[in-house]
């Protein structure tokens, strides 16, 4: 099993939560699970997000249809800001140019 998987099992006894659960976030499309030889994983990499989907569901009751919603607004949100960034940015190098030109 390579280092940077989480057993599924481990996941849901340390945050004490159901595995129908992780099963769910997997079936809505909100998280990869990987399979080896009948076991279920998740990736390091995605821990972060698993967490602040369980504390959505557990700590503010949020089902999974408010889950979806949540994150699809997350990821919308995210994906404005890096546009906003490089529209500045573009900006800011044809305010530099014009800058330039007047010297």
């Amino acid at each position: 099993m390579p280092e940077h998987l989480i057993s599924t099992d481990d996941f849901c006894s340390h945050y004490k939560v159901e595995y129908s659960f992780i099963n769910s976030l997997q079936q809505h499309g909100l998280i990869e699970i990987t399979s080896i030889d009948q076991h279920s994983f998740i990736d390091h990499d995605h821990l972060k997000n698993i967490e602040k989907l369980v504390r959505l569901h557990y700590d503010l009751d949020i089902n999974l249809e408010g889950i979806e919603a949540i994150t699809y607004l997350l990821n919308r949100v995210k994906n404005m800001q890096a546009e906003i960034i490089a529209l500045k940015n573009r900006l800011r190098l044809y305010e530099d140019k014009q800058v330039s030109d007047t010297f």
